[in-house]
Formats: structure tokens, sequence, C-alpha cells
């Protein structure tokens, strides 16, 4: 049996772990509180939120708690499956690269793809949302300044390159186990 590398010989993994890490928190006190019952919601975690949107004018979040009009149900759909999905991959996938694992292969790279292509339509809003100017203001127009659109796009891009970097990473390290199982299958077989 092999013995394991530890996290600090392993920098991709390293990332992915501290990824997790600071993912869950971020997912349970900010992203998914609009599916939580109003009752079981904290006060202090509402005006988390609050403080969050007031600081960054994130349309999505803005939108989702109702603090700007629009349809966000499409939204709302990828917190739940932040929620359902996401959140276990997290804590699993923060124990199995700890552990050095590499059974976890294989959800990491469908969780990888799947999160890049859910973060990908919340950067096209992030793009498309107005700067703030007079007729934005005049209008009534949620926008955001540049100063928030930075802001946002700095706190949304990692979410976007970490996780595409994780599924090219988990693709090459699942295809190089292949060749291996199989030779070792057939080498297992002829004895």
């Amino acid at each position: 049996m092999a013995t394991r590398k530890p996290l600090s010989s392993r920098p991709l993994d390293r990332l992915y772990f501290l990824f997790f890490l600071i993912h869950i928190p971020a997912t349970l006190l900010l992203d998914c509180q609009v599916l939580y019952p109003t009752w079981a919601t904290p006060t202090l975690l509402q005006s988390l939120s609050h403080m969050y949107v007031d600081l960054s004018a994130d349309p999505l979040i803005a939108g989702v708690l109702g603090y700007t009009a629009g349809d966000f149900a499409w939204f709302k759909s990828l917190l739940y499956l932040e929620f359902f999905f996401q959140l276990p991959v997290f804590v699993l996938g923060a124990l199995k690269i700890w552990q050095g694992s590499s059974s976890i292969y294989p959800l990491l790279l469908i969780y990888g793809a799947s999160t890049t292509t859910t973060v990908l339509p919340c950067l096209v809003v992030l793009l498309s949302t107005p700067i703030t100017n007079v007729e934005t203001i005049a209008a009534g127009i949620h926008s955001i300044t540049p100063f928030q659109q930075l802001l946002l796009l700095s706190s949304y891009l990692p979410f976007l390159l970490i996780p595409l970097l994780m599924t090219v990473d988990m693709a090459f390290r699942l295809s190089n186990l292949v060749p291996i199982r199989t030779i070792t299958a057939a080498k297992q077989k002829a004895t």
C-alpha cells in the first residue's frame, strides 16, 4: 500500500482543500440563506446578507432576496444545487483530499464541470449589469459602480476558475489511473 503524501506536497490538492473549507461557511451563511425559512434565519444572518448587498449591489443575491425586480427563479435553482449537491461535495471533498484518496476524483470531476457551467451565466449577469450613472439612478435601474463590479468579479471569478482547473486536473488524474488499473488487472489474470 502506498504511503499518503502530505497535503503540503500536493499544491493543487491544497488549493482545492482550502477552496472547499472557505466555501462551506460562504454557502451556509450567505449564498443559501434564501432557501431557509425566515423564522429559522437569525437576525444576525439576515443582516449579513443586507450588508453584503449594500456593499456589493450583487444583482443575483439582491434579486433572489427580492431587493430588486426580476425573475430570479433560475438563480434560486442554482442555489438549491449548491446546497444539496455542492455543499456535501465540499465536506466530502475536503475530507478525501486531506486523506489523499483518489476515490474522490470522479465526484470532483462532476463537481468542477457542473460548477463551471453554473457560474458562467452568473458572470454574464454581472458583466451585463449597468454601471451606475445619472441615467440609471434617475430611472431607478439596479446598477453597480465600477468598484462594485470589480469586487463582484473578484469574488465570482475564483468560483469559475478553480472548478475549471479542478475539472481538467481530475480528468487527467482519472485518465492516468485507467491504464494502471487495466495493466494491473491483466497481470493478475495472467498469474
